[in-house]
């Protein structure tokens, strides 16, 4: 399906990083069972808590190690679902599925280390600002097609891309309620704010009547791209398949639009969706604090005596 029958099962579903997924879950259970007593005065984690993880490490999973990985090599639009997956899906579960002590323990313990000096950019716009400018300025060709040839690059700009979605999230998901960064309109506007600075690069993208990356249009520099998911040699592509296009059901062009349509489309709805929950609780919480103030206590020396009472 999609080509992903002409590669291995190695090649596809990447034993190594299921290895890493398999042993983060095994600690995160460690965490929330044994060491709960020691360290979270036995607070129990829900089983909603856990399903959020769980689906977010998946997820995760699917997007830098399994089969999206490797057909975002293959197909621009796969890379706008692998990229969409695993910084606009993945981050909030995970910081949904992690409980509140842990947090709390994380942040002491960063409060504490030289890293207490980038607390600027928790700031939620600095947040907003990082990550968007990060995603957008990846997606410049140059830079794109740089970054997917120089595997070492790759991997330490999709670690600190994954760091900045954690931040720029922290003000939407709250993990931590009393440390809110925001509430009611401010959240409303950081929700509007990370809707349109991600607008330009998708627009680009769209509207683009050339194929933008070599990565997905060249043979040669696909082969060299293709080495991130498949070891060895892989100029044997080259006389197997010829090229990316082998796999493709859209031209490159038409692939590329398609994959700056998915992107915005999912940003859309993740964002939209984040926003009617924001303002539904903003709206229902403002109109119980009105209710409370029209209950005005009556003052001792005007209550009803304990005859009347007893009338």
């Amino acid at each position: 399906m999609l080509g992903l029958e002409y590669f291995t099962f190695t090649q596809v579903w990447s034993p190594i990083v299921l290895a890493l997924v398999l042993l983060i879950t095994a600690g995160y259970f460690v965490l929330i069972g044994p060491l709960s007593e020691k360290y979270g005065q036995g607070e129990k984690v829900s089983l909603n808590r856990r399903l959020l993880f769980l689906l977010g490490l998946a997820l995760l999973y699917m997007a830098q190690g399994g089969p999206v990985e490797l057909l975002g090599h293959i197909m621009f639009s796969f890379h706008m679902i692998s990229m969409a997956l695993s910084y606009l899906l993945a981050p909030p579960l995970l910081m949904l599925g992690i409980p509140v002590w842990v947090w709390r323990g994380i942040v002491s313990l960063l409060r504490r280390s030289p890293l207490r000096t980038l607390k600027f950019f928790t700031h939620p716009v600095v947040a907003a600002i990082v990550f968007n400018g990060l995603f957008s300025f990846y997606h410049i060709p140059v830079i794109h097609d740089y970054v997917m040839l120089h595997f070492g690059v790759h991997r330490l700009y999709y670690v600190v891309l994954f760091i900045a979605s954690v931040l720029m999230w922290w003000t939407l998901v709250d993990p931590l309620p009393d440390m809110a960064a925001g509430k009611g309109v401010k959240k409303i506007g950081f929700i509007f704010l990370n809707m349109v600075l991600l607008t330009p690069a998708c627009g680009l993208i769209i509207f683009a009547t050339d194929p933008l990356y070599a990565t997905y249009s060249d043979p040669v520099v696909w082969s060299k791209a293709m080495g991130y998911c498949i070891p060895g040699d892989t100029t044997m592509l080259l006389s197997q398949f010829g090229g990316p296009q082998f796999f493709g059901y859209l031209e490159p062009v038409v692939d590329q639009q398609v994959g700056g349509i998915l992107m915005k489309f999912i940003q859309e709805i993740i964002f939209a969706s984040m926003l009617a929950y924001v303002f539904f609780h903003w709206y229902r919480q403002e109109n119980r604090s009105e209710d409370d103030e029209e209950i005005v206590p009556v003052p001792e020396e005007y209550a009803p005596s304990s005859e009347l009472k007893q009338i």
